[in-house]
């Protein structure tokens, strides 16, 4: 199925008006990822993202007059090179707009954000079954062979 470009991405911060489309975009991507997000959840990333004094930040990607689309990132050191680079942690765009230049235009403007910072380069990770993803970000980026492993930690008593 050949998808139109959506017209004029526009990318650009949150603002406080845009926070019911942000939560449900942010929803759909948890769901996306089979992960509860419970509104305590929806509230504290809220909160980080419009908080300057804080690592992680947003982008919205914005066509019409609508948000379409959602990146969150952050710095991150990598003390073997002596080095900054940019963590894109979550990437989502609506449905409807698939495949209609806003994710490639979201990719885009994180690695402008991280060239403007002088990072190294661009990271993230993704589930292996994300076809549909992944055929972007390959053409975006280059895949590694790292394996990523999770621990978890207990909460303090």
């Amino acid at each position: 199925m050949n998808t139109p470009p959506t017209p004029s991405v526009t990318i650009d911060r949150p603002r406080a008006v845009d926070r019911a489309r942000w939560a449900a975009l942010y929803q759909g991507y948890a769901q996306f990822y089979r992960v509860e997000m419970t509104s305590e959840r929806l509230e504290t990333v809220w909160r980080w993202i419009n908080d300057p004094t804080h690592e992680v930040e947003a982008l919205l990607a914005r066509s019409g007059g609508s948000v379409l689309g959602l990146a969150h990132f952050r710095p991150f050191a990598r003390p073997l090179r002596g080095e900054t680079g940019m963590f894109l942690d979550d990437l989502f765009v609506d449905a409807q707009a698939r495949g209609r230049g806003v994710g490639a235009a979201l990719l885009q403007a994180v690695k402008q954000e991280a060239q403007r910072r002088g990072c190294t380069m661009v990271r993230w990770i993704t589930a292996d079954d994300n076809y549909r993803a992944r055929t972007l970000y390959d053409q975006h980026a280059v895949r590694t062979t790292w394996i990523t492993y999770d621990m978890a930690v207990p909460p303090k008593d």
